[in-house]
Formats: structure tokens, C-alpha cells, sequence
């Protein structure tokens, strides 16, 4: 009786063990390529930002389905100011392109996921940075004597370049959806981001304004708010989580 009760007991034992060893691994595809598109928004030098585009291209090696690095590509138009309603009559067009380096992490790398609805729709959501160069071409800049240096004969028209690389730092926070294959793997993913890119250099909207006459501390920024598509390709990799 005793031996009939400790073969039931270890039977148990052990299907729970592969239970829970069952729902805490997974496979996963070891690459992905994607694009993406949405509205950027600019904070410069100039009083007023504006509404531009912005397009990318991403590739990631996955190291665990929620730990990526990868590189993205990124072209469009940023553009700010208005000749008209500036106080300096200044505005912009910046039609740029930019590489960047990244790492994003999700959030389930450190939850478990399976124990919740909510948790597992909400796995793919992360945070990420990273850093790189954008080149900037302006092709659109007002550079009149500002109306403040109107009777001093030693400031002329706004200072800046037309073109010009600077090191650029962007942030991201977004949340991937997956979609499955017919082995019942992610294979594709709809993602929704918001991005704010830092530039260090004064080459965004052109202008580099002295700081004995401005303000002029902060760095340039732009803002993208984007959907993207992603298709997971490659090698299948084994993922057990240890929580």
C-alpha cells in the first residue's frame, strides 16, 4: 500500500515537473527584418516645431525572443518654424537619413507570461536605446539678419551649416503583437513605436545659434510615432525561462 501510494506520488511529481519545464521553454527564430512609418515631430532651436515623416528599416539578431540587438536605417523630413510666425523669422526643412545601433528589451524577459491573459498579450512591450549618426540636408532655411540685431553691425544672418553629421541617441518605447505560423511559432509582428532622437551638434535645423546671444543648451530633438511590420526568418533557437 505504502509502495502503491509512493509510485503515485512520484508519478505526479514528475508530470508536474515536465508541466511546468513544458510551458517555461519555447522556440524562437533567431532573426528578423522589418519597416516601418509614421509622423515625426521637431524640437530645435527655432520657437516652434512641426509635423514631418519618417521611414525605417530594421534588422535584429535575437538572443532570447525578448532580447534583440540590431542595426536601423532611417530617412524622411523634419521640418520647424515658420518665416511668418517665428519671433525670428526662421524656419527649416531638413530632408536627412540616419544609421543607429540598438538594443530593446521586452517585458517578457522578466515575467511569466503564461500565468496571465493580460501578461502574454502584453509580453512583446519594451523599452530600448541606442546610438549612431544621422546626416542632415537642408534643403529648405531662412538665415535673415534677426530683427533683435537690426542696428548691430556685427551680427549678420543666422550662423549654421546645410549639411552636416551629428552623433544621434534614440530612445524607444513600444509593444510588439505577434502573429503565428503554422508550426505555431511568432513569425510576424505588428509593432507600434514612439521614438525620441537626440542629436548632439547643431546641425538639425541648420542653425548654431552662439550661446552669448541664446539660450541655446538643449539638444536638438525629434519625436517619431510609428507602426511597423516585422518577419522573423532563420535558425530555430531553444528558450527556457527561469523564473
Amino acid at each position: 500500500m505504502r509502495y502503491k501510494h509512493l509510485k503515485t506520488t512520484s508519478l505526479t511529481i514528475t508530470l508536474l515537473f515536465f508541466t511546468i519545464i513544458s510551458q517555461a521553454q519555447s522556440n524562437y527564430y533567431k532573426w528578423s527584418i522589418g519597416f516601418g512609418a509614421g509622423a515625426n515631430y521637431s524640437k530645435t532651436d527655432v520657437v516652434r516645431g512641426n509635423w514631418g515623416h519618417t521611414f525605417s528599416g530594421t534588422i535584429d539578431h535575437h538572443f532570447t525572443p525578448f532580447v534583440t540587438v540590431g542595426l536601423e536605417g532611417q530617412f524622411g523630413m523634419i521640418q520647424g518654424g515658420d518665416i511668418y510666425t517665428d519671433r525670428n523669422n526662421r524656419q527649416f526643412v531638413n530632408q536627412y537619413m540616419g544609421i543607429n545601433a540598438n538594443m530593446k528589451v521586452m517585458l517578457g524577459q522578466f515575467v511569466d507570461y503564461r500565468q496571465s491573459d493580460f501578461l502574454y498579450n502584453i509580453r512583446g512591450l519594451y523599452a530600448g536605446i541606442g546610438v549612431g549618426a544621422i546626416k542632415n540636408n537642408i534643403t529648405d532655411i531662412v538665415r535673415i539678419k534677426p530683427s533683435f540685431a537690426f542696428f548691430d553691425a556685427g551680427y549678420g544672418p543666422f550662423p549654421g551649416e546645410d549639411k552636416s553629421v551629428n552623433l544621434w541617441v534614440p530612445l524607444n518605447l513600444g509593444i510588439n503583437f505577434y502573429f503565428k505560423d503554422r508550426w505555431d511559432y511568432a513569425r510576424y509582428v505588428l509593432t507600434v513605436n514612439a521614438q525620441s532622437n537626440f542629436t548632439f551638434g547643431e546641425g538639425l535645423d541648420g542653425y548654431n545659434d552662439p550661446e552669448t546671444t541664446f539660450q541655446n543648451y538643449d539638444p536638438d530633438t525629434y519625436n517619431v510615432y510609428s507602426i511597423g511590420f516585422k518577419y522573423y526568418f532563420g535558425n530555430i533557437r531553444f528558450f527556457r525561462k527561469t523564473l
